[in-house]
C-alpha cells in the first residue's frame, strides 16, 4: 500500500510539473460548455460581405445565446448586426446582395424578415397564417418562395386548441404526430400579395427554384411515417401552380434536388436501389442527373464514398460542375464532379474537416469552418482552392493558449472475424509521458454509419487531461469508407462491430501503453446499443456508460425509430424470425453482464424511446450481481440540448468511470 501511495504521489507531482512548466492546464467538463461556435454563416453573392453568428453560453438561463456578426470577407469593418439574443434560422441573402432574411417569431408565428445589409431596422414581411419553414429567394429578388402547412380554419384551429387534437396514427399525413400537408407559396416583394403554388396532399421537404423562377422541384411525401422515408419521391410544378408532375417512381429517399444554371438538369442525391428486393437499400448513394427534355436519368459513378457531409452543395454557374462536401476516411473536402465526364476532383486536401457554408455567385469564393482533432471550429473565406484565405474569427483562443490538450492519430488495425481493414482514431494525454500505461475510454460511436472524424471533440481531450486514453474505432458500418464498410454490419448486429471494436482495443494495447486492466466503453444511440450488447458478451471492461440506447428490439418495434434495423441490420421482422431479434437484443443476455453500467437517456426520446434505457437498468438491478445506475434527463431527445443537464450527464459518467476503473472519488470543481 505504501508503495502504491508512493506511485501516486509521484504522478500528482509529475503532471503539476507538467502543466507548471507549459503553462497549460486539463480541460474541464465546465470548458467543454464554454466553447462559442460558429453558425448560421452566409457570403453575400458578390464575395465581399460574409455574415455569422456566434453561440455562447447562457448559464443563469440554462440556454445558448447566439450574436450575429456582419463584416467584408477581408476580415474588416466587423460589427454586431443583428440585436442581441434574437432567436432566428434561415439566413440568407437576397441574390441581388442588398437585404438579409431569416426567419423568426412574431405573434406567436414563425414569418420571413428582411433587413439591409447597409443597416436599418428589421422588418416583418409575411404575415402567413401559420408558421413559415424554409424558404428560397427568386433569383430576380423580386419574390420569395417558402414552405408552410395547410391551414385550419378559425373553427378548426379553436377547437384544436380547445382539446380536440386527438392523433391518428399513421394516417396520412400523420406519422406519430399530428402535422398538415405543406404548401408552397410565393410572396411577390413588389405588390406584397402572397399566392399558393402547390396545395395538394404532400409532406415537402427540400424543394428548388429554376433560375428563371419559372419552375420549383421538390421532395414530397404522402406522410411523416417514422419508418417509411423511402415513400419520397421527387416532383416538379410551374410557379403559376401548372403543369405538376411527380418525376420518380423508385421507393427510395431522393434529397436536395438542384436545378442547372440553364434549367435543362436536375441533380439530386438518392440511394441505389435494389431491383432484387424492389425496396429501400443499404448504400451510400449517388449523385443521379435527371434530363428534363429527354427525361432520362443518368447516374454519377465517381461520387460514391458518402454523402454530402456537413456543408452544402451548388452547380457551379457555367453548369459544368458540382461541387459538395465529402467525407474520405477521417477527414473532410470539398470536390468537384465534372458533369459530362463524370470525373471526381478534390479541391482542397486538409487534414482534418473543412465544411463548405456559402459561395458566392460566382464560386470564386467561398465561406467555410476548419477544424481538427486540437482546434475548435472558425470560419474562414478563400477561394475554392483555399489560396488568399482570410481567417475571419478566432473564437475560441484560450483552448490554444491555455489547454493542455490530447495529441491523435489515425490508426488501423484488421478484424478478427474476417480480416476487414479497420480505421478509427486514437488519443493519448497531453502529459503522456513513454512508460506510463495509461486507462483507456472506448468511444462507441452512433448512427451506426457515424463516424470519428478529425473534429474537435472536448470529450476526448477532457479524458485526456483525467489521464485516459480514448480509442474512436470506425467499426464496420461507418460512413467514410464506401459501401462495402458501410454495409457490412448488416445481419451482423452485435458480432461484426464488437470484433472490429475489440479487435482495435487489442490493437492498441498491443502498440501503445495502455493498462488492459483499467478500460472503459461508451457510447450514445447506436454507440449505447452497441455498448450495452457488448458487456453482456465482454468482461474486459470496469465500467460502461451507455446513452440512449435500444436494448431490446421487441419493444422498440413502433415506439423507436427503427425501419433500418428492420431492413438492413437485423433484416427481418420479428414475427418472421423471433430467434434472430433474441440474439440481438442486450436485454435477453443481462444475467451475463458484470461490468459497472451507466445507462443515461432524455426523458422524451422518440427516436429510441426512454423505457428501453429503464428495461434494462430493472434487469441488470433485479439481477443484482454488478452496480447499476440510469439517469432520465427531463424534456431531452434523442440529444441533450440544455446545459445543466449536458453537465449533470457528463459529470455523472466521469465520477462513474473514476470509481470503477481507478477506485477513486471523483468530483469536479465548483462551477464559477
Amino acid at each position: 500500500m505504501k508503495k502504491v501511495f508512493l506511485f501516486f504521489l509521484l504522478v500528482i507531482v509529475t503532471l503539476n510539473f507538467i502543466w507548471a512548466n507549459t503553462g497549460k492546464r486539463p480541460l474541464t467538463v465546465d470548458d467543454s460548455l464554454n466553447i462559442i461556435k460558429v453558425r448560421d454563416i452566409q457570403l453575400s453573392p458578390e464575395g465581399k460581405r460574409i455574415f455569422y453568428g456566434l453561440r455562447k453560453l447562457d448559464w443563469p438561463k440554462n440556454d445558448y445565446k447566439n450574436t450575429y456578426f456582419m463584416c467584408d470577407s477581408d476580415g474588416k469593418n466587423k460589427k454586431i448586426f443583428l440585436r442581441e439574443g434574437l432567436k432566428a434560422t434561415r439566413f440568407k441573402f437576397s441574390p441581388d446582395g442588398n437585404y438579409l432574411s431569416f426567419i423568426s417569431k412574431a405573434d406567436k408565428k414563425s414569418q420571413i424578415f428582411l433587413i439591409p445589409v447597409d443597416g436599418g431596422e428589421a422588418q416583418k414581411l409575411t404575415k402567413h397564417a401559420v408558421d413559415v419553414k424554409d424558404y428560397m429567394w427568386q433569383h430576380d429578388s423580386n419574390a420569395i418562395i417558402f414552405r408552410a402547412e395547410e391551414a385550419r380554419t378559425s373553427e378548426e384551429q379553436k377547437e384544436y386548441e380547445l382539446g380536440a387534437d386527438a392523433i391518428f396514427i399513421d394516417e396520412a399525413p400523420n406519422g406519430r404526430e399530428n402535422v398538415r400537408f405543406s404548401r408552397l407559396c410565393c410572396f411577390d416583394l413588389m405588390t406584397k400579395k402572397e399566392t399558393v403554388i402547390y396545395g395538394g396532399n404532400l409532406v415537402i421537404s427540400d424543394f428548388d427554384v429554376s433560375r428563371d423562377g419559372k419552375r420549383i422541384v421538390f421532395v414530397g411525401r404522402p406522410d411523416i411515417r417514422t419508418n417509411y422515408p423511402f415513400l419520397a419521391e421527387l416532383f416538379t410544378i410551374n410557379i403559376d401552380g401548372t403543369d405538376f408532375l411527380q418525376i420518380t417512381k423508385n421507393k427510395g429517399p431522393e434529397n436536395n434536388p438542384k436545378w442547372s444554371p440553364n434549367g435543362k438538369t436536375i441533380l439530386f442525391h438518392a440511394p441505389y436501389l435494389s431491383a432484387e428486393k424492389g425496396k429501400f437499400d443499404l448504400h451510400n448513394g449517388y449523385f443521379w442527373t435527371l434530363d428534363i427534355e429527354t427525361g432520362k436519368f443518368r447516374r454519377l459513378e465517381s461520387q460514391k464514398q458518402g454523402e454530402n457531409y456537413g456543408g452544402i452543395s451548388a452547380w457551379g454557374p457555367e453548369g459544368k460542375y458540382f461541387y459538395f462536401n465529402e467525407l474520405h476516411g477521417t477527414n473532410t473536402n470539398l470536390y468537384r464532379i465534372h458533369i459530362n465526364t463524370d470525373t471526381l476532383e478534390a479541391m482542397t486536401g486538409i487534414t482534418g474537416t473543412l465544411w463548405t457554408k456559402s459561395f458566392s455567385a460566382d464560386m470564386e469564393k467561398m465561406a467555410y469552418t476548419l477544424q481538427d482533432y486540437e482546434t475548435p471550429a472558425d470560419l474562414y473565406v478563400s477561394d475554392l482552392r483555399l489560396e488568399n484565405q482570410v481567417r475571419i474569427t478566432d473564437a475560441n483562443p484560450w483552448v490554444r493558449k491555455e489547454i493542455l490538450l490530447s495529441s491523435a492519430r489515425t490508426v488501423q488495425w484488421k478484424s478478427k472475424k474476417d480480416g476487414l481493414k479497420i480505421e478509427g482514431m486514437f488519443f493519448l494525454p497531453g502529459n503522456y509521458r513513454k512508460g506510463n500505461k495509461v486507462p483507456m475510454v472506448v468511444h462507441i460511436h452512433g448512427g451506426p454509419a457515424g463516424v470519428v472524424e478529425s473534429l474537435f471533440r472536448p470529450l476526448f481531450h477532457i479524458y485526456g487531461g483525467l489521464g485516459y486514453a480514448v480509442l474512436g474505432p470506425n467499426y464496420r458500418g461507418s460512413t467514410g469508407y464506401g459501401d462495402k464498410v458501410l454495409r457490412g454490419l448488416m445481419s451482423e448486429v452485435g458480432d461484426g462491430e464488437h470484433a472490429d471494436v475489440m479487435s482495435g482495443v487489442d490493437y492498441v494495447i498491443k502498440n501503445f501503453e495502455v493498462n488492459p486492466s483499467q478500460l472503459a466503453v461508451r457510447g450514445w444511440s447506436w454507440g449505447g446499443v452497441s455498448t450495452g450488447y457488448l458487456i453482456t458478451h465482454v468482461h474486459r471492461f470496469k465500467a460502461a456508460m451507455a446513452g440512449a440506447g435500444v436494448y431490446n428490439w421487441f419493444a422498440e418495434v413502433g415506439p423507436g425509430f427503427n425501419f433500418d434495423v428492420t431492413l438492413w441490420y437485423i433484416g427481418c421482422n420479428p414475427w418472421e424470425n423471433p430467434e434472430k431479434w433474441t440474439k440481438s437484443s442486450a436485454f435477453y443476455f443481462a444475467k451475463n453482464v458484470k461490468t459497472p453500467t451507466l445507462l443515461i437517456h432524455g426523458g422524451a426520446d422518440t427516436t429510441s424511446s426512454f423505457n428501453q434505457s429503464l428495461m434494462y437498468f430493472t434487469a441488470l438491478r433485479d439481477i443484482g450481481e454488478i452496480p447499476v445506475r440510469y439517469i432520465k434527463l427531463p424534456r431531452q431527445g434523442h440529444g441533450i440540448d440544455e446545459p445543466r443537464l449536458q453537465r449533470t450527464a457528463l459529470v455523472e459518467e466521469i465520477r462513474w468511470f473514476k470509481k470503477y476503473v481507478e477506485g477513486k472519488d471523483w468530483q469536479p470543481a465548483k462551477r464559477k
